[in-house]
């Protein structure tokens, strides 16, 4: 099954984002077992700044520890490994720097058409989630207002009209405030692509709300950094919100 595929069949997909500068051995090997019991559907990999040289170390580790789904989040188009399964071509929409809208994108495409790997064009919306995050800062963005969801919205519209096949709400890692479960109904019934949600994400409760607000995947990676034992109850959470759902 195709990346896009699953991340559009029915019910809320989970994923766990993982910083190769972050990550350690046993963390990758908890989350492969967690993998193996059906808790995590898609690994994400990548960060907004990549210090160390470990992004294909952490993409062959999780390949070789489970079964699921490795899929590129990366800070910049040029941060490839073919050993992965797809990669989100990130576009910056809500923003208006030229270079993470298309710029980068130009620079990375002869390689990214030669990788192989399942290209997802994806619409990222940075929504204020109550700080400045590592992601504004790097791109020289100001995220959306969270209380204005006719903006998300009307930009949500515009990414799927040019024709982007999902959209990812994004608060920023470590954000205080998760993505509005309000916005995420907004964006849902506006659209007709997947609505992925991330950032600030750290108990059930919040999971559940997003998961019943239309949210096609939820992402979650600092609060299982801090505490590991979070992505079980978080997937607990989930399987709950669909089992009501269908």
């Amino acid at each position: 099954m195709s990346i896009l595929r699953q991340i559009s069949s029915p019910g809320t997909q989970l994923a766990v984002l993982i910083d190769p500068d972050k990550v350690s051995g046993k963390h990758l090997e908890q989350l492969a077992g967690y993998a193996d019991q059906g808790l995590i559907d898609i690994f994400l990999v990548g960060g907004s700044l990549l210090m160390k040289d470990q992004l294909t170390e952490t993409v062959d580790t999780l390949k070789q520890s489970s079964d699921i789904p490795v899929v590129l989040f990366p800070g910049t188009p040029s941060q490839t490994y073919n050993g992965a399964d797809a990669l989100l071509l990130l576009s910056l929409i809500s923003g208006r720097n030229a270079d993470l809208l298309i710029g980068r994108h130009v620079e990375a495409a002869p390689l990214l058409r030669q990788s192989g790997l399942e290209i997802v064009p994806t619409g990222y919306i940075l929504i204020d989630g109550g700080r400045s995050t590592t992601v504004s800062y790097i791109s020289n963005t100001t995220p959306i207002p969270n209380h204005k969801p006719e903006l998300v919205v009307a930009t949500a519209i515009a990414g799927e009209l040019l024709g982007l096949k999902a959209l990812y709400l994004e608060a920023g890692s470590g954000a205080l405030h998760a993505v509005p479960t309000d916005v995420i109904k907004a964006v849902k019934s506006s659209v007709n692509i997947p609505v992925i949600v991330g950032g600030g994400i750290r108990t059930p409760e919040q999971a559940y709300a997003r998961s019943q607000a239309g949210a096609d995947m939820i992402v979650i990676g600092t609060a299982i950094e801090e505490h590991s034992s979070l992505t079980e109850e978080i997937a607990f959470a989930i399987r709950e919100a669909n089992s009501v759902n269908r």
